[in-house]
């Protein structure tokens, strides 16, 4: 990617927000037809040319620093300012478009610790542990990255890299359950409500086995911190048998954003950023955390073992974690905080922002949040057959 222009007044960064499709938006379903829109014809004849070609064994260029991320991930004038911070050039690219279509595209030349064209990459947390697990990441060292400090305290740590030695988070999300309260006429509190009678026809469920069945199971009480076949079995029956009945409309990408905002879906099972952008134009739809649990998604940095800059990957990671910093890519980007203490920083920007409770969560609504286990891959195959089995995907 081409340098950046001079940065853009941080005050703009939430007027750009509200008029983009977002990170979670874009990965949906009609994920195609968003980038269409987004980045016009040539993105689609990009994206179907064959990417499967690699260098040879990666050498040291610690005055470039490549970085592969989500579109629409990252503030506009956030790169350039790194830039002349750093004193580095950086080719950021937005070419991560799905975690398991990233990982089938990159597979082989890691197993042969070839180039894959990225110095630091943005998987979802469940695809940095895959990753992790096959030794293909290089350990994020403490003395690259002070502002590690920063990081919520629940996010030190995590089951799948104790420590945080490999992976850092940049953006986490709530997978939870949007209303529009036009059409429900009362307050939703939990999953219960989505069988209401009252709502035949007019609940839709994420077609995505982690994000559709992972409230579920908590509500029947049922880890997805340790998830089982028997848990996953237990609440895809419980959707089958609600199907049946005509309860649910459809099962969704992330494309139930219309006809939640015009009624015709009265529950959705929903992401918080997506919800902070809808209600800018429909004060009738909420958000909730189920009183028996939501789940989180955490999106992180991580350097490949192929990296041909660790020293400039873990600048851009220092970077990202000064809080000033970061409070423009949150005012952007509309996800929850991966840093503590970001109201203040958050609220020179947009006040609006820092005290909405989707973008800065209080802390009541976040006890009730866990993340999936990383799941081998006997485990995402047999889980995600057994829900396919349902929705039809």
């Amino acid at each position: 990617m081409a340098p950046q222009n001079d940065p853009v007044d941080p005050r703009l960064f939430a007027r750009l927000a509200s008029n983009r499709t977002s990170r979670r938006r874009f990965i949906g379903g009609s994920a195609a037809a968003a980038a269409a829109a987004v980045f016009g014809s040539g993105f689609l004849a990009a994206c179907s040319k064959d990417e499967s070609s690699t260098t040879a064994a990666p050498t040291q260029n610690e005055s470039l620093l490549r970085v592969s991320n989500w579109p629409l991930y990252m503030a506009d004038g956030f790169v350039a300012a790194f830039q002349t911070a750093s004193g580095l050039t950086v080719d950021y690219k937005e070419d991560y478009n799905d975690n398991e279509q990233w990982f089938a595209k990159v597979k082989e030349p890691l197993s042969r610790k070839q180039d894959i064209g990225a110095d630091l990459v943005v998987p979802t947390e469940f695809m940095a542990a895959r990753i992790k697990g096959l030794n293909w990441l290089n350990e994020i060292s403490e003395e690259g990255v002070p502002n590690r400090a920063n990081l919520r305290p629940d996010l030190m740590d995590s089951k799948v890299d104790p420590g945080r030695k490999y992976t850092a988070p940049y953006m986490t999300g709530m997978v939870g359950l949007a209303y529009n309260k036009a059409a429900t006429g009362r307050d939703i509190r939990g999953i219960d409500d989505l069988w209401d009678p009252a709502f035949k026809g007019r609940v839709s469920l994420f077609s995505d086995s982690q994000d559709g069945l992972g409230m579920i199971m908590q509500s029947q009480g049922n880890s997805i911190e340790e998830p089982t076949t028997e848990g996953v079995k237990k609440a895809v029956d419980l959707v089958r048998e609600q199907k049946e009945k005509g309860q649910i409309r459809r099962f969704t990408g992330n494309d139930y954003a219309d006809d939640l905002a015009a009624g015709n879906i009265a529950i959705a099972q929903a992401y918080s950023g997506d919800v902070v952008q809808l209600q800018a134009d429909n004060p009738d739809l909420q958000f909730i955390v189920p009183e028996s649990g939501g789940d989180w998604f955490i999106d992180t940095m991580t350097i490949p073992y192929t990296s041909q800059n660790q020293k400039g990957a873990e600048e851009w990671i220092n970077y990202i974690y000064d809080r000033a910093n970061y409070a423009k890519l949150v005012a952007f980007v509309q996800y929850v905080p991966v840093l503590s203490d970001m109201t203040d920083e958050i609220a020179k920007i947009d006040p609006a922002v820092a005290s909405n409770p989707l973008i800065n969560p209080p802390a009541d609504m976040q006890k009730n949040l866990k993340s999936w286990a990383a799941l081998t891959d006997e485990q995402t195959q047999e889980f995600n057959t057994l829900y396919a089995a349902v929705t039809g995907g």
